[in-house]
């Protein structure tokens, strides 16, 4: 009985780009169809897909044999708490939302750096939208390993700027600050916004835990809270 010819280099090669090709699309169609990508980033992520084909194209060898790596832990890193609590913050509907729906999915793929550019194309496209704003200076954050940086602390208080009254901007930015050990200044935010935040808002018992738990991280007896007005 003849024995099976192994395949040839030029075939392993052909087939490594078919895979390779299949990937692309399957990312596209995951994003397209789970991500709710908007269609004015359309563009950007086929610009990403077929750069990164391109330098595969450049550097790759499809028939070279692999070599197991030891995954990083750190590949996603969203709290499904965090997104939860944007999104009763800023809404879940309409084209702000789809760009923040999809600066979180480039998050939870680990792709911060995709995540700022999708929002700073956001902000580009609509710069008087506090929501957007909000959703950069989390992405920066996040790109940050969870540091404030000063495009991020820009990004905030361009969102307070354009709505004094958006809970979201002191919300976010106190906590980024309290993720980069600033914890005065974030206890000051949070004790301002909980202080005019209505009882029957979504996210004050949050809020309030939130508080409470970085007035013990701080050493300071837990002060009384503040009731909201019309309280």
């Amino acid at each position: 009985m003849a024995r099976a010819r192994p395949p040839s280099r030029s075939e392993e090669a052909l087939m490594g780009w078919i895979i390779i090709v299949a990937m692309a699309l399957a990312a596209w169609l995951l994003l397209w169809r789970l991500g709710r990508v908007p269609r004015l980033s359309w563009e950007l992520i086929g610009a990403a897909l077929l750069l990164g084909l391109a330098g595969y194209a450049w550097q790759g060898n499809p028939g070279q044999v692999g070599s197991p790596v030891q995954a990083r832990a750190d590949t996603v890193n969203v709290d499904p708490e965090l997104i939860a609590q944007r999104k009763a913050m800023m809404g879940q509907f309409g084209t702000e939302a789809q760009w923040l729906d999809t600066a979180d999915t480039y998050g939870r793929l680990g792709s911060t750096r995709a995540a700022v550019t999708v929002m700073r194309g956001a902000v580009h496209a609509y710069p008087n939208s506090a929501d957007l704003w909000v959703g950069f200076g989390n992405a920066l954050v996040a790109h940050g390993d969870g540091m404030i940086s000063p495009a991020a602390q820009y990004a905030f208080q361009k969102a307070a700027q354009l709505s004094p009254e958006h809970p979201g901007p002191p919300f976010f930015m106190g906590l980024a600050l309290a993720q980069s050990g600033q914890l005065d200044k974030a206890e000051a935010l949070w004790a301002e916004l909980l202080a005019r935040t209505p009882p029957e808002a979504p996210w004050r018992a949050d809020l309030e835990s939130k508080l409470g738990m970085l007035r013990q991280q701080m050493g300071a007896s837990p002060a009384p809270l503040q009731p909201s007005q019309g309280e």
